[in-house]
């Protein structure tokens, strides 16, 4: 198939989690043969970020591990979609894309066009500010990819989706895999962004309070900490380490014995079955993960074999403490998490779903062929 991409961006994970997922999608598509086209704006807010702060330096490493990654940059404004379309069997156009975009490739499909229109949603958007959600018209597109059923379900009783199918995020396991580390590992990491407020007091009870009653030698990765943040963790004894490469993740984690996951408010409480994609990678990554809670209504993994789950900070004190201590309960987590990972939840299986997917659409999923796909 020929599939067009219309995401963000691909180029920055600077605070932009989306990208994580995508990249091994995209990854996986190429190595099956299809021909796999990346359209983004020139003004990604990311990519603007990464480069203010951080320099081009990532991004030619990120070449190095998909080299295939070269998308094109647009200006909506003088955008020509028939010419990025043309011959284009499956387009996925993902949430946090202009809604000017998305009204013109639906009046396009509208009109008739052949190119099947995917919208996809990783964001807690449609239960936090559905006013925003509004302003995308999908009256054109084929569907939704959701990246979990209560977001499917409201696509559809919210009359916003013809169809709708869960579509969960997974992690890219030619990248995320256990590494090798000879050295003497630091007790635990945690990687993830300040944000909006979202997790603040869930961090300070699950991650900073922990960590300091078990005295542990503990690190931070992510961005967007403001100076307030900065002096807790120092506070609390953390090593703050700022951003990394999304795709150097695997050898940060094989450098430490655990990690742990603290969900956003908006997933925890009000979008339970979604984990988002950082607990997929760990775990990818055969690390021992200990979790704030979220209730898995999916049944992704399984609870205290996957992974372990605090229902509050004493609780993650105490599953720390264990965890540090018993080398073989440590390695058990880690290697039933990561089999879960490979047996379900890697982005091989998403493809899987994807093709099957596109296959209800009308459209034939081999590889990139000379006959035609069927008609629409």
């Amino acid at each position: 198939m020929r599939i067009a991409l219309f995401c963000h961006t691909l180029l920055s994970d600077w605070n932009h989690g989306n990208a994580h997922f995508l990249r091994g999608i995209c990854s996986e598509l190429v190595d099956r043969g299809h021909d796999v086209q990346v359209f983004e704006p020139c003004d990604a807010w990311s990519l603007e970020n990464l480069i203010r702060h951080e320099g081009r330096g990532s991004i030619a490493r990120l070449r190095s591990v998909y080299p295939f990654l070269e998308p094109i940059r647009y200006e909506l404004a003088s955008f020509d979609l028939d010419e990025a379309l043309d011959g284009v069997d499956l387009a996925i156009v993902h949430e946090w894309n202009p809604p000017e975009l998305v009204q013109q490739l639906s009046r396009r499909r509208l009109r008739g066009n052949q190119t099947r229109l995917l919208f996809h949603d990783t964001h807690h958007r449609m239960v936090t500010a559905p006013e925003a959600m509004a302003r995308y018209d999908l009256s054109g597109f084929d569907g939704v990819l959701a990246f979990g059923a209560i977001l499917r379900d409201l696509y559809l009783e919210r009359g916003k989706a013809k169809r709708a199918w869960v579509w969960h995020e997974a992690a890219d396991t030619k990248v995320f895999r256990p590494l090798p580390f000879d050295g003497e590992k630091r007790s635990l990491v945690w990687i993830g962004n300040w944000g909006d407020e979202e997790r603040t007091a869930e961090l300070r009870e699950f991650l900073f309070e922990p960590c300091r009653e078990l005295k542990l030698d503990a690190t931070v990765h992510g961005v967007r900490y403001p100076q307030t943040a900065l002096d807790q963790l120092r506070r609390f004894g953390l090593k703050f380490r700022g951003w990394i490469p999304n795709f150097e993740v695997p050898q940060v984690l094989a450098r430490h014995r655990l990690s742990v996951h603290v969900p956003r408010r908006p997933y925890a409480k009000a979008l339970p079955g979604i984990p988002t994609i950082r607990p997929f990678e760990v775990m990818a990554c055969g690390v021992p993960l200990v979790s704030a809670p979220w209730d898995d209504t999916e049944g992704l993994f399984v609870e205290g074999r996957d992974y372990l789950v605090a229902k509050n900070g004493r609780e993650m004190r105490d599953l720390l403490r264990m965890l540090l201590a018993d080398e073989e309960l440590a390695r058990s987590i880690g290697e039933s998490g990561r089999r879960r990972i490979l047996e379900r939840h890697g982005c091989a299986h998403r493809v899987d779903e994807l093709l099957a997917i596109a296959e209800e659409l009308g459209l034939r999923t081999g590889p990139q062929q000379e006959q035609a796909n069927a008609g629409a």
